[in-house]
């Protein structure tokens, strides 16, 4: 199937600030609202926010691996990530200028736009980075 437009929920988990963590993300069919990919990121010990940041790179590489190109529109609970990568809000950890770096990086020119969306909504990027730290491993699955 191909695809013009995806959405991408994207999350991060940790047990402990810092603590083991991973992110997590779904890539999702606007129409259909169906899960196409989910995939898990382990971060060793980090901070949640890294895990968000990482979880939002891993969704916005599988969206990017099933629809080069497409239209992505990136959900996240996590007011700092969206807003940092929005330009709104500045970043002053160094690790999270790394991460931006990266994450602007990959997304380029592209057509990517971000939006905050309370916890509740975001359970299945919830789950994938949960699952990976059950797993003790990453995972990509379509």
């Amino acid at each position: 199937m191909s695809y013009e437009k995806l959405i991408v929920e994207a999350d991060g988990a940790s047990r402990g600030n810092p603590g083991d963590a991973a992110g997590g993300a779904v890539v999702v069919d606007p129409e259909t609202q169906e899960t196409i990919a989910t995939v898990g990121e382990l971060c060793g010990k980090a901070s949640n926010n890294v895990a968000e940041y990482r979880g939002m790179i891993a969704g916005i590489r599988a969206a990017w691996e099933i629809a080069p190109g497409a239209s992505l529109h990136v959900l996240m609970d996590s007011k700092l990530v969206v807003e940092q990568m929005s330009g709104r809000w500045k970043i002053k950890h160094p690790d999270m200028q790394a991460l931006a770096r990266e994450a602007r990086t990959l997304v380029g020119e592209g057509p990517v736009t971000f939006e905050w969306v309370p916890r509740e909504k975001n359970s299945r990027a919830d789950a994938a980075g949960n699952a990976a730290l059950d797993r003790r491993e990453s995972f990509f699955e379509r």
